[in-house]
Formats: structure tokens, C-alpha cells, sequence
């Protein structure tokens, strides 16, 4: 069975001017995103991620960054489990909705607040070898140049530390990978016009998911960084994937 046909989007540009249509994507859906996660996967991003956050090998005290970090989801889970966490991100709408959430949710308890930064995920503004663990939820996929971004977080990565990546997956069975996509083209764009006004916003899912490897293009490159201990595990037959590995 073929793949369907890749479709255009007004947020996809596979050439200079990506970063700047991606970044507009989120600014423009920064108030509703929460939202409209929870609805297009009927609350399961939220076990996705803890499943990915019970992964991550945190003590008290451990640092974390947290890579296209959003609304914060990730960053926040660390914090509770005691990491010193960063979240990186390069839409300051999004990042001010982290710091909202953090201010909201972190006002009773004796953690620390997540630091939210602004940053280019393939320019990393840290040294190398910084942090015990790093994170990547739905970032990858957009990026111009997604293996340089992988590059990035091995390279922040201490030896021994671990590198975590939540994204769309590819399910390996045709039949329903042609009826997961059909879900991403019809469906989820719908519920973008609906709760943010924009479909394209949503269409874009699906067009940027078929210009990208997935998940076993993620483990592939993974392996020629030199990453040990390499384990993806696939959510729903694959509609998800979770790469993970030891720098």
C-alpha cells in the first residue's frame, strides 16, 4: 500500500523560511493548544508523556532540558520528580503560556519552577555535556533539519545521561497507518478550525509527518551518534512513538 499523496500547507516550507512558519503555527495556537491536545487524541498525550517521564532516570537534584518544551507539560513533570529543569523553546507565545501554567501550578509546593528560555533547537545556547537528561515531546519533526537537532541534544547530553523523544510515529501496518492518516487529514483539521480557527494549523500535522522518518529514522540516527541502550516503543500500533537512548 502507497503512501497518500502529501498534500501543501501554508505552514510547510521545507527550505529557509521553515523556522519562521513553524514558529508562526504556534504563536497562533499557543492559547487553545492545551485544548485541542487533549480533544484530537482523547486525552492520551497525557499518558504518552508519563510513560516518557517514567523513563527518565531523575533524582533530586538532577538537571534536565526540556527541548521544544511548549506549554511545559514535560518540563513541569521533571520538576516534580526533582529535576532542575530548563525548557527550551523558540515561540514566546507558548513560552508564555509555560510560564502561566508554572506560576499556577507550582505556587503550593516546594519544587522548583522550571526556567523557560527562549532558543533555536539546533543552536543549543548550553556547553557541552550539561545536562542528565534531555527531552524532546512533538519538536523534531518540525525542524528544517531535524538531524542536526538530534546532534544537539546528544551533544548537551553528559556521557551516561539520557536522551527521550516523544513524537508522531509511522505505524508499521499499512492498513492502519492509511486509517490513522486519514484520521490526521480529515479529522484533526476540523477540530483546528473549530477551536483555534485555523485547519491549516492542524492539516500541517500530517504533511510534516510524511516528510519525516519517524520513528525508526530517529533510532537510525541515534545509533550512528553513538547513542547505547536504544529502545522505541510504539503507542496505539505505532501512532506514537517514544525513541530513547544513552548518550
Amino acid at each position: 500500500m502507497e503512501e497518500p499523496k502529501v498534500h501543501q500547507n501554508s505552514y510547510y516550507d521545507p527550505g529557509v523560511n521553515r523556522a519562521k512558519r513553524v514558529r508562526a503555527l504556534f504563536d497562533q495556537i499557543a492559547r487553545r493548544y492545551d485544548v485541542i491536545n487533549d480533544i484530537q487524541s482523547g486525552g492520551m498525550h497525557r499518558l504518552w508523556k508519563r510513560r516518557l517521564i517514567l523513563e527518565a532516570p531523575i533524582i533530586p537534584g538532577s538537571s534536565a532540558l526540556d527541548v521544544c518544551c511548549g506549554t511545559g507539560d514535560l518540563s513541569f513533570a521533571l520538576a516534580a520528580k526533582g529535576a532542575e529543569v530548563t525548557g527550551l523553546d523558540f515561540s514566546q507565545a507558548m513560552l508564555d503560556q509555560a510560564r502561566s501554567r508554572g506560576d499556577a501550578r507550582m505556587a503550593d509546593t516546594e519544587r522548583k519552577k522550571p526556567l523557560f528560555i527562549e532558543g533555536d533547537a539546533m543552536a543549543l545556547p548550553f556547553m557541552d555535556d550539561s545536562f542528565d537528561v534531555v527531552t524532546m515531546a512533538y519538536g523534531l519533526r518540525n525542524l528544517s533539519h531535524w538531524q542536526n537537532g538530534l546532534r544537539e541534544l546528544h551533544r548537551v547530553t553528559r556521557p551516561g545521561g539520557r536522551i527521550l523523544i516523544l513524537d508522531f510515529g509511522k505505524p508499521p501496518n499499512q492498513l492502519w497507518r492509511s486509517i490513522y492518516y486519514s484520521y490526521l487529514r480529515l479529522v484533526v483539521p476540523v477540530l483546528g478550525w473549530s477551536l483555534v480557527g485555523d485547519a491549516e494549523a492542524y492539516r500541517y500535522i500530517l504533511t510534516s509527518l510524511q516528510h519525516f522518518p519517524a520513528q525508526r529514522g530517529i533510532e537510525s540516527e541515534m545509533l550512528k551518534m553513538g547513542c547505547r541502550g536504544l529502545h522505541t516503543h510504539l503507542f496505539m500500533g505505532g501512532v506514537m512513538s517514544l525513541n530513547m537512548g544513552t548518550a
